[in-house]
């Protein structure tokens, strides 16, 4: 084993590091059941694409490599220092580090940095990244690096690079929490005369420690030590392994089975063990003393529509029906999370647990207290709605049906429908039109946050003004009250005071009945013996890949 030489227990990885060693050398061997939804930095959202982007890519801020809250705070990767803001918050500036270089030995400027950001904001070639930067820059109408027809070719003006270890972010609003977005993959530096466009996956430019041998599109990729990292520009990456292999559209199954028998090393995919493997998991003490369980930054809850339940004492009558113990088993009982009773996830930094619809002692939905809500909106024998659900996923189907049960008790006429998890946001839940035609008033869903700060968590899901006619995160909240506290979070620099005013967005949002929480989610992690430095952390809500090593 690593440095500690102690026996393995449950939940060794949750707030510590379980088999510390600083070993060098061997293969970490990784599997994914389906694929990343891109290796190409500016072009990924999904948590375990940034957990793994991190290899090979530098931002100019990072997630510590630490288990659990330590996780959820920044350092400078490429940077030397946080951002330094000016009085208004719209203007941040950056210093990169000395001797930096990407994998032919070319130095790391500014520049490069500046054309990440440049190539992030095209979402036509890039659709899968975060807009944040999108939003928030002072972009004057620039969308694409490939339609730039400035005669200077300057680029992106929100952007300056007054010399090559100098970046300037300009913003149109502002944002006290920029070295968030300073920490997404948006910023990894990408050399201009390498970006191939929409083929950049096949072989993204190393700025860190690992660079790819081989990337066989859909089936594995390969990566090898990059001889022009430095570990003197990198204080935070010990580098382990010698070599990275990762299988993709593997079965998710027999993923578990490997990690369980020591043929593979990580799950790629992040979201701990399938339902099969839980149950032997859980009945196997020696099983279960290799397993985290680690609560996530992500609630799984169900939505309420305002525009066809639009009655707010008529949404209450669902919040106090709600059978809370069915939510709950639906996702596996306690191992796949705690009830939840308000929005934000339990371990999200600053968040405060509160209980505005008291259910019954058992959990199983207090029907006199919906009857009551219902004959204050004035429909005392209830009412009907269309619930949906997206089909394919186990948990979200027994969830709606235990919905369904708990609802026609207080007399609320339920007709269940599944669509496709793929189109869920594009063409049904996230389409207002289609909702309002169809009278969907319930939808189930769930939420992770995309970085360990409110903002991260609240803004895609609350404020009115990211709604579009498709494609929605935000279902149907149009608040003005929780859209002026958003806008009242992105000038308070304190973080403490910010936290203070996520946890009045989150009791807006329950006062107004617009969302059903269900379960504070926790994932169940394996870490094979022969890991060392295996930890959850609340950066990534995963294990973090970048701190593994081999034990031999």
């Amino acid at each position: 084993g690593g440095g500690s030489g102690s026996a393995p227990a449950f939940n060794a990885g949750v707030d510590h590091i379980a088999n510390p060693s600083d070993r060098k050398g061997g293969t970490l061997r990784m599997a994914h059941s389906d694929d990343f939804d891109s290796v190409d930095p500016q072009d990924m959202y999904y948590a375990a694409a940034w957990d793994f982007v991190r290899f090979y890519g530098r931002s100019l801020m990072m997630n510590k490599i630490a288990p659990g809250k330590t996780g959820a705070e920044l350092t400078p990767d490429l940077a030397e220092a946080p951002g330094q803001a000016s009085d208004d918050l719209k203007t941040w500036t950056y210093k990169l580090r000395k001797g930096l270089k990407f994998e032919d030995g070319t130095p790391i400027t500014s520049k490069d940095v500046k054309y990440g950001v440049e190539r992030s904001l095209d979402k036509d070639t890039y659709p899968n990244g975060p807009t944040y930067l999108n939003d928030f820059l002072d972009t004057q109408g620039y969308t694409s690096p490939y339609k730039d027809d400035s005669p200077d070719k300057l680029g992106l003006k929100a952007v300056d690079t007054p010399d090559d270890q100098t970046i300037i972010f300009h913003l149109k609003k502002p944002y006290a929490a920029f070295d968030y977005f300073a920490m997404l993959p948006s910023t990894v530096p990408v050399p201009k005369a390498k970006d191939t466009g929409v083929k950049y996956k096949e072989h993204p430019v190393s700025s860190g420690p690992y660079m790819f041998e081989k990337h066989d599109l859909g089936k594995s990729i390969s990566l090898v030590r990059n001889p022009n990292w430095d570990q003197a520009t990198d204080p935070n990456r010990k580098a382990l392994p010698d070599r990275i292999e990762v299988q993709l559209k593997a079965n998710g199954e027999d993923i578990d089975n490997r990690l369980m028998n020591g043929q593979l090393e990580v799950d790629a995919e992040g979201n701990g063990v399938e339902q099969a493997a839980q149950s032997k998991i859980l009945n196997d003490q020696k099983l279960k003393a290799q397993t985290d369980s680690a609560p996530v930054l992500r609630t799984w809850f169900t939505s309420i529509n305002p525009d066809v339940i639009t009655d707010v004492h008529c949404r209450r009558a669902l919040e106090y029906a709600v059978d809370r113990d069915g939510y709950q088993r639906a996702y596996g009982g306690s191992i796949g999370g705690d009830i939840a009773t308000n929005m934000a996830p339990a371990n999200l930094p600053g968040a405060e647990k509160f209980d505005l619809y008291p259910n019954a002692p058992d959990n199983k939905g207090n029907v006199a207290k919906a009857k009551e809500e219902l004959t204050a909106c004035g429909k005392p024998d209830g009412y009907e709605t269309t619930l949906i659900y997206r089909n394919g996923r186990d948990r979200e189907q027994k969830t709606a049906e235990s919905m369904k049960a708990a609802f026609e008790k207080a007399g609320i006429k339920v007709t269940l429908k599944g669509y496709p998890a793929g189109d869920y946001f594009k063409l049904y839940a996230g389409k207002p039109s289609w909702m309002k035609d169809n009278n969907v008033g319930i939808m189930v869903y769930g939420w992770g946050a995309d970085y360990a700060e409110g903002f991260g968590f609240w803004d895609q899901i609350v404020d009115s003004r990211v709604i579009r006619t498709a494609g929605n995160t935000n279902l149907g909240v149009k608040d003005p009250a929780i859209d002026a506290l958003i806008d009242q979070t992105t000038t308070t620099k304190d973080s403490a005071a910010r936290n203070k005013l996520y946890v009045e967005i989150d009791k807006k949002a329950m006062e107004g009945a617009y969302f059903i929480p269900g379960v504070s989610a926790k994932g169940l992690f394996y870490r094979p013996e022969n890991v060392t430095n295996a930890f959850v952390s609340d950066g990534f809500q995963m294990q973090d890949f970048l701190a593994m090593g081999l034990a031999k």
